[in-house]
């Protein structure tokens, strides 16, 4: 089976590829679906019904089978490689690995609520929520590089860094928006 460990990996990165890359997606149809609440009829419903047919595909033909595929490479790849658990490093990976899924899985609840109609957030809290897994992303591939789970605490203070860097983005980005829409 170590023979095939590159082969493994690379199919694993692959996967986790396209299941960011639908996270990223599904999370912007979102807040265009939500946009689309707020106009006329009949724009309203014709966007509403290409929105839901587009995150039901992207969601259950990518993102879906890409979280599923990623995950069963990276076991098979942690069974070829045991040792691998044995590292800091690893350890605080796969918490960051929890983390998505469990971003993965309100991103699923948010899924269904506008496949029913129900819209619970506004699209600027969904602007924000998208950076999320850029958050993740970014732990994950520094840890992954670096393979050191001390310089965790330069990295951490580093993504803290990040996520204000964004946020200002962000509310500088709404106050653009605002000033060209009145």
């Amino acid at each position: 089976m170590q023979d095939y460990y590159n082969y493994i990996k690379s199919l694993h990165l692959i996967f986790v590829i396209t299941w960011f890359a639908g996270l990223f997606y599904i999370v912007r149809l979102f807040v265009y679906h939500i946009e689309a609440s707020n106009k006329p009829s009949p724009e309203k419903e014709i966007l509403i019904k290409q929105y839901k047919l587009m995150s039901s595909r992207l969601w259950y033909i990518i993102t879906w089978p890409s979280a599923i595929l990623a995950t069963v490479f990276a076991v098979t790849l942690l069974l070829i490689s045991p040792g691998w658990l044995q590292q800091p490093w690893m350890h605080v990976k796969l918490a960051f690995v929890l983390l998505l899924f469990g971003y993965h899985f309100k991103c699923h609840r948010i899924y269904k609520q506008l496949q029913r109609d129900e819209i619970k957030h506004t699209p600027g809290f969904m602007r924000l929520f998208n950076e999320g897994a850029t958050i993740i992303l970014f732990a994950v591939v520094f840890l992954v590089i670096l393979k050191n789970a001390v310089n965790w605490i330069y990295g951490l203070v580093s993504l803290l860094l990040f996520s204000i860097l964004l946020m200002l983005g962000y509310k500088f980005y709404k106050r653009i928006r605002e000033k060209k829409n009145s």
